[in-house]
């Protein structure tokens, strides 16, 4: 989709507009929102971080997806001067004004970094939103010292883009995310986080993901319910094996296999060639969260805005020992 598409739209009698989910966790799905919802959405991002009218926001990211798109209805609801710039790994290659506001995913982020000029850029930019993707510890450590403010948000679609936001640069850095104004939270009895928002869901919404609230009203996520795996009786939460593995420089997924023994085993799907520094790797993590299996991949299945592919993740897993199961 591109820009004009998305402003006729906007601009078109309907009450709704069409969006899509990332595809994450399984098939995307289209489904209407309210217009009105958005903009609520909008204002409140606005809000929180102070952005005024007549800063400039950048759009570099696809507009298939909500982020995107939600930063196409903030500009509008706060008279921002929106950049546009065409989505692609590099989005501040070719940005030579002051930018204000800007949203980006993990892995523009990443590219960013490894160009001297385009990461003083990312320092110019007075406040970046990081989505659709966890962010790996390596970059949050960079990012720590930046003098901007630079947030991890947290969201789905169906909350039109984030609900709360961490910071992740300057000396309010933290691991738990703030709720925007006016979204109450909570955990129910699976500790799967509960959101309502009234402005933004006409219901609430009771999200997979495994979440602990502290006293000041902010929460962290542990997980996905449905990514955790039951080997042996031990309740392992993929994610938190992923990120104890970040470090090892090398693009990972975990998924499962049913086993006879244990129900189910741990599987590692490594872009590493050399597995012995894979094994290595994993050699230093709790013993009940090691991999039984490790496979070389060439890439890891990831949905079009850089997340992990779960389904993807789990049908490779599949291949990979049927192929050695029966060459």
């Amino acid at each position: 989709m591109t820009l004009q598409d998305f402003l006729k739209d906007w601009r078109s009698d309907s009450d709704t507009i069409s969006v899509q989910s990332s595809g994450s966790t399984g098939t995307p799905k289209v489904f209407q929102v309210e217009k009105k919802r958005m903009l609520a959405s909008a204002k409140m991002t606005c809000d929180f971080l102070h952005i005024q009218p007549g800063e400039k926001a950048l759009l570099c990211m696809s507009l298939d997806h909500i982020g995107a798109q939600m930063m196409v209805v903030r500009s509008i609801e706060r008279n921002l001067q929106l950049i546009e710039e065409s989505p692609s790994g590099h989005p501040l290659a070719n940005i030579d004004e002051k930018i204000d506001f800007a949203a980006m995913v993990p892995l523009q982020i990443y590219n960013s970094l490894q160009v001297a000029s385009e990461k003083e850029k990312l320092k110019q930019i007075r406040n970046i939103i990081i989505g659709g993707g966890a962010i790996p510890k390596a970059m949050e450590e960079e990012l720590r010292d930046f003098p901007n403010a630079i947030w991890s948000s947290y969201g789905m679609t169906e909350t039109l883009s984030h609900i709360a936001l961490r910071a992740i640069s300057g000396e309010k850095t933290t691991e738990w995310y703030t709720p925007l104004e006016g979204i109450k939270i909570a955990v129910n009895q699976e500790g799967c986080l509960c959101i309502n928002a009234p402005m933004l869901c006409a219901e609430e919404l009771v999200t997979n993901d495994i979440a602990r609230i502290n006293e000041r009203g902010e929460f962290k996520i542990i997980g996905r319910r449905d990514n955790v795996i039951n080997s042996g009786g031990i309740k392992i939460q993929i994610e938190e094996v992923e990120k104890a593995l970040e470090e090892s420089e090398q693009e990972i997924a975990i998924g499962s296999y049913p086993d006879e023994k244990f129900g189910q085993i741990i599987v590692l799907l490594t872009t590493q060639q050399d597995l012995s520094i894979t094994k290595e790797a994993v050699g230093r993590l709790p013993k009940y969260w090691q991999p039984k299996r490790i496979f070389h991949v060439g890439q890891i299945p990831r949905t079009s805005n850089g997340k992990i592919a779960r389904e993807e993740v789990q049908k490779e897993i599949e291949k990979q020992i049927n192929h050695e199961t029966h060459p």
